[in-house]
């Protein structure tokens, strides 16, 4: 069942509140509940989450934490997480078994955990995490979920296995979000009215045309009526929040955010994508964001701390020692962005809670080493969340007790953690599967995951 469908119930919802001419939201009543839903689904706090995806691993020498529990020492790195300790769980061992011995398409399977084999020579993916969460944050906010990216493509996949685009640019971000668009309310409700039943007629057709062709067709015919249902449900949506006053945002900040910023200024570039979700999350306008730093193929250069090469040029450096020295500083960089969004988080006040508390933050890759490209031992680091249950001071890691048998400075022994599990039943799905709880998702599984992560839950 799509998105769409499943959320025609809050539509009438917004239809009161139009009634009543009043930007309000009633309370959410009996009647208005999703099918199966139970009293505590019913949120009295924002549940917020984003993903965070950094390309082709990192430099896993430098990178790897090598003491677990609460006593750790986080590594050059990561030693700007420091100050929010409290507030992060690193985690080592973590993989994803259907991606395992695959080169480029880890982005694609980050969220999803979809076997990468290939099927009539094409891939075909399925539903990503972020999407399962909006599915139920969503019905809160204008915007189900919001898909960014500094450059490469999407983390997001919708129900039908379709690739949700990115936007890149911060300008157009934030105009998505806050402009004022042109005409009055009524003309805009007719130009949206127009548009779903162009939509209707569209579905009609295809629905006929697909009775009458193969099999091959029939499943991309499916792929695109999926895009045509996400479309369909979007401009229901936009009907029904077009007497919601958008949020108020100065003109300081309209100002910064709306600057036209080239990828030559990669610290002000990588800070602004950040202002702009803490902005998303704090009015309330989405409650789940995927952001892609880049793709395998595709991330910036640093000319400004002395990096000309691409991420992937760095990645794949053949052991040079000045390459792995910039790979280090460029995993230096892209953790120091982290730690400036968590401090944005941290440092708004929500009902007596910091927006952190309220919201879970993944960062990590879906590569561990990328000269290699080796899927285990993923760098991942899960931070916030605290208001939703999570519990964090400790470094998790499913790589003992082997790593204290290997001498992990030497790249031979340290890389054997990034080809193959030490841990085969430590699986990225599972640790998806545990925010997917705190997200109200009610699912047992997730892909191959075996069941949540206790030691993260409070």
């Amino acid at each position: 069942m799509s998105n769409f469908n499943t959320e025609r119930w809050k539509l009438s919802r917004r239809h009161v509140l139009r009634g009543l001419g009043a930007s309000i939201a009633l309370p959410l009543l009996d009647c208005m509940r999703p099918a199966g839903a139970d009293a505590a689904a019913i949120e009295t706090k924002p549940k917020r989450s984003v993903f965070i995806y950094v390309p082709n691993g990192v430099n896993t020498l430098t990178w790897q934490i090598q003491k677990s529990g609460a006593d750790y020492e986080l590594t050059e790195p990561l030693a700007s997480l420091e100050k929010h300790r409290h507030n992060i769980t690193p985690i080592s061992g973590l993989h994803h078994p259907n991606g395992l011995g695959h080169n480029h398409q880890c982005d694609q399977i980050w969220l999803t955990g979809a076997s990468l084999e290939k099927s009539n020579g094409s891939f075909q993916n399925t539903v990503s995490a972020d999407q399962l969460m909006a599915e139920v944050a969503g019905m809160h906010t204008r915007h189900p979920s919001l898909e960014l990216a500094i450059t490469g493509g999407t983390l997001a996949w919708s129900r039908d296995g379709v690739p949700l685009p990115a936007e890149r640019k911060p300008s157009a971000v934030f105009e998505r979000l806050f402009g004022v668009e042109a005409g009055s309310v009524a003309q805009r409700r007719n130009g949206l009215r127009r548009r779903a039943s162009i939509l209707d007629l569209v579905l009609d057709e295809a629905r006929s045309l697909r009775r009458s062709i193969g099999g091959a067709d029939r499943l991309k015919l499916d792929e695109y009526l999926g895009a045509v249902r996400d479309v369909e449900g979007r401009t229901e949506r936009a009907d029904a929040w077009l007497d919601v006053p958008m949020p108020a945002v100065d003109q300081e900040t309209r100002k910064r955010l709306r600057r036209n910023i080239p990828n030559t200024e990669a610290g002000l570039y990588y800070d602004t994508v950040a202002d702009l979700m803490v902005l998303a999350l704090r009015t309330d306008m989405t409650r789940v964001i995927t952001c892609m730093s880049g793709s395998e193929s595709s991330a910036l250069a640093i000319p400004e701390i002395g990096i000309p090469q691409t991420r992937h040029e760095l990645s794949h450096h053949n052991g040079v020692p000045e390459q792995m020295r910039r790979l280090t500083r460029c995993d230096t960089f892209l953790t120091e962005r982290f730690s400036y969004f968590l401090d944005r988080l941290e440092s708004i006040e929500e009902q007596g809670e910091s927006l952190l508390d309220r919201t879970m933050v993944l960062y990590g890759s879906g590569m561990s080493y990328g000269h290699s490209h080796g899927n285990a031992n993923l760098p991942m680091i899960l931070a916030g969340g605290k208001g939703l249950g999570l519990r964090h001071g400790q470094h998790l890691d499913y790589n003992l007790p082997k790593v204290g048998r290997y001498d992990v400075t030497n790249p031979q022994e340290h890389y054997k953690l990034c080809l193959r599990p030490v841990d085969e039943r430590a699986r990225l799905n599972s640790l998806l599967l545990t925010m997917l709880h705190k997200m109200d998702v009610h699912t047992e599984s997730f892909g191959d995951s075996l069941g949540s992560i206790g030691e993260m839950v409070a």
